[in-house]
C-alpha cells in the first residue's frame, strides 16, 4: 500500500508531518531546515517505496553535492520482494549519493542502525543518510530502551599546522580570506571576523558560505559565483595568499575561479577536499571554529592583541566597488516597462529587514541577479549554492528555512521555468500553513535558451513559457499580484 506508516508514528508523539505534493520539494524543506540551524536540527524526509523513492533522488544528490545532513527515510519493498529485479531499491541506488545507505532487514538491529546513521549526521562532512524500511517490518516490534543518541563529534586539528598557516598569514602583504560553508557549520562567524579584523584582511565567500561575514563590513569583498563583485575578481588576482577556510574550492560553472599559481592555504573538515581542485601551499583538517580558534591564539602571538589599521584596505575594496556599482545602477534603478529584475530585487533589499530575512535564489538567472548585490548581515540568513540543483529548488528552501526559523521572513527568487518544476508546491505553502514571500521574475521565455540557441528558438520553438502565475497563487488560496 503507498503510504509511509512513519507519518502516523511520528503524529501520535506529536512530531508534525508536513506533507509535500513532490518528493524533491520535501527534499528541499529538509534541506533548509538543516541549513538554516546549522546541523543542530536535521531535516527527515520520508517516501513510500518504488515511486515516491524515485521521484527523490535529485533532491537527495542535490543535498550530497552541497554537504547537508538529511536523515532520508524511504519505504522499501518487502524484504522477500526487495532484492528482486526490477524492483526499485533506494539502498542500493542511492548509495553514490549519501553518506551511508542502509536497509533495516532485522528489527532488532534497528537501534544500531539508527545509532550508526545519526552519529554519521552528526559528524564529519554533512551529507545525506539513507534507512530505507521495508514495509513488513512495521509488524515488528522493538525495544526503544536498546537506542541511546550519540553525540556530535568535532573534528580537531594539527596545531603545527595552524602555527605555520599562522606565520604566512602574518607575513603575507596582500591576504584575502575565502569563506565556505564550513564556517556555518561550525558557527565560527565570530572568530571568522575577529581574524579579519585582527590583522585587516579582506574577506569574500563561497555562495554556500555567503552570510558567514557581513557583507556590509568594511572588509567585506562581498560574495557570488558566476557573477561576482569586481572587488572579489580584483583582490584574489592581486593576492600573494588565499586562505580558505571552512571550503572545499571545487571547480564547478557557479563558482569563483581561484587565479591560476596562487599561494593558498586550506583548511576544511574533509581532508579528501584538500589539494583536490586547486594546488595549495600548506593544508590544514579541522573544524572551521577549532581552526579559527588556534589561529587566532597563534597570530596573537606574532602580532600582538592591536588590530591592524584596516582603514587603507578598506578605501581600497571601497575605491574598486563603487565604480563597478556606478555602472550597474542604470539597471538597477531602471524605470523601464516591463520591470527589469534587477529593479525588483534591489527595490526588495532596500524594502525588507535584512537582518530578519532569510532568502535564497533559485537556479539561473536568478542566482546571478541576485547574489552581487544583496548584502547579507547576519549568519545563516542567505541559502546559496554553487554546485548544481534542480530548478525550483528554492521553494522547499524558504519553506524549510520558515519551518525552522518562524520568526523570519523567508523568501525565494525564482523564474518563470523553475515554477514550472515545482509550482504546484505553493499550495503545500497554503495547506500547510507556512507563510513565505515569493519573488517570481516572469520573463516569458527560457532565457539562457534565447540567448545560446537564437536559430533554433526562433524557427522551431514557442518560447513563451509563462502563465498568469498570480491568479494560481491566488487559486491555490495565497496572496498574488
Amino acid at each position: 500500500y503507498p503510504v509511509n506508516h512513519l507519518l502516523e508514528h511520528v503524529a501520535k508523539f506529536d512530531i508534525r508531518p508536513i506533507i509535500v505534493r513532490q518528493e524533491r520539494v520535501g527534499l528541499h524543506m529538509a534541506d533548509a531546515v538543516s541549513r538554516v540551524t546549522s546541523g543542530k536540527t536535521i531535516g527527515i524526509f520520508a517516501m513510500q517505496h518504488g515511486p515516491g523513492t524515485e521521484n527523490a533522488y535529485g533532491g537527495v544528490a542535490q543535498a550530497y553535492i552541497e554537504s547537508i545532513q538529511i536523515l532520508v527515510r524511504p519505504m522499501g519493498y518487502q524484504r522477500r520482494l526487495a532484492w528482486v529485479e526490477r524492483n526499485y531499491n533506494a539502498s542500493v541506488s542511492m548509495r553514490s549519493i549519501t553518506k551511508t545507505a542502509e536497509p533495516i532487514t532485522s528489527a532488532k538491529e534497528i537501534p544500531n542502525i539508527f545509532r550508526r546513521a545519526f552519529q554519521n549526521l552528526k559528524s564529519g562532512r554533512g551529507g545525506p543518510v539513507l534507512v530505507e524500511i521495508p514495509t513488513d517490518m512495521w509488524n515488528e516490534e522493538v525495544d526503544p530502551k536498546d537506542y541511546a543518541p550519540p553525540q556530535r563529534i568535532r573534528t580537531g586539528t594539527d596545531l603545527s599546522a595552524v602555527a605555520e598557516a599562522a606565520k604566512m598569514l602574518v607575513a603575507a602583504k596582500r591576504p584575502v580570506i575565502y569563506a565556505g560553508q564550513g564556517v556555518h557549520w561550525a558557527e565560527a562567524w565570530t572568530e571568522l571576523k575577529e581574524l579579519a579584523e585582527l590583522l585587516a584582511i579582506p574577506v569574500t565567500t563561497s555562495l554556500e558560505g555567503k552570510s558567514a561575514f557581513p557583507e556590509t563590513h568594511p572588509l567585506s569583498l562581498g560574495s557570488g559565483g558566476l557573477a561576482i563583485p569586481q572587488a572579489v575578481r580584483t583582490f584574489l588576482d592581486k593576492s600573494d595568499l588565499i586562505f580558505g577556510i571552512g571550503c572545499s574550492f571545487t571547480e564547478t560553472n557557479f563558482g569563483v575561479k581561484m587565479p591560476a599559481g596562487a599561494r593558498i592555504i586550506q583548511a576544511t573538515l574533509d581532508p579528501g577536499d584538500i589539494n583536490k581542485d586547486v594546488p595549495v601551499a600548506l593544508g590544514i583538517a579541522g573544524d572551521a571554529k577549532i581552526v579559527l580558534e588556534a589561529m587566532l591564539a597563534e597570530v596573537r602571538k606574532l602580532h600582538g592583541n592591536k588590530a591592524k589599521d584596516h582603514k587603507a584596505v578598506a578605501k581600497e575594496i571601497s575605491d574598486t566597488n563603487e565604480p563597478w556599482l556606478a555602472k550597474w545602477m542604470p539597471k538597477l534603478t531602471s524605470n523601464d516597462a516591463p520591470l527589469n529584475p534587477y529593479r525588483v530585487l534591489w527595490e526588495l533589499q532596500k524594502t525588507v529587514d535584512i537582518a530578519n530575512t532569510i532568502i535564497t535564489h533559485d537556479a539561473g538567472s536568478p542566482r546571478d541577479q541576485l547574489s552581487p548585490f544583496w548584502k547579507s548581515t547576519t549568519p545563516l540568513s542567505y541559502i546559496g549554492w554553487g554546485k548544481t540543483t534542480q530548478l525550483g529548488a528554492g521553494l522547499g528552501f524558504a519553506m524549510g528555512a520558515k519551518l525552522a526559523k518562524p520568526d523570519k521572513l523567508c523568501i525565494n527568487v525564482w523564474g518563470d521555468a523553475a515554477i514550472g518544476f515545482t509550482g504546484m508546491d505553493f499550495e503545500t505553502a497554503v495547506r500547510e500553513r507556512i507563510p513565505i514571500l515569493s519573488i517570481l521574475l516572469n520573463n516569458f521565455s527560457m532565457a539562457i535558451e534565447l540567448k545560446v540557441m537564437p536559430v533554433s528558438t526562433e524557427k522551431y520553438r514557442s518560447t513563451d513559457i509563462s502563465g498568469d502565475y498570480a491568479a494560481m497563487a491566488r487559486a491555490f488560496g495565497g496572496y498574488g499580484e
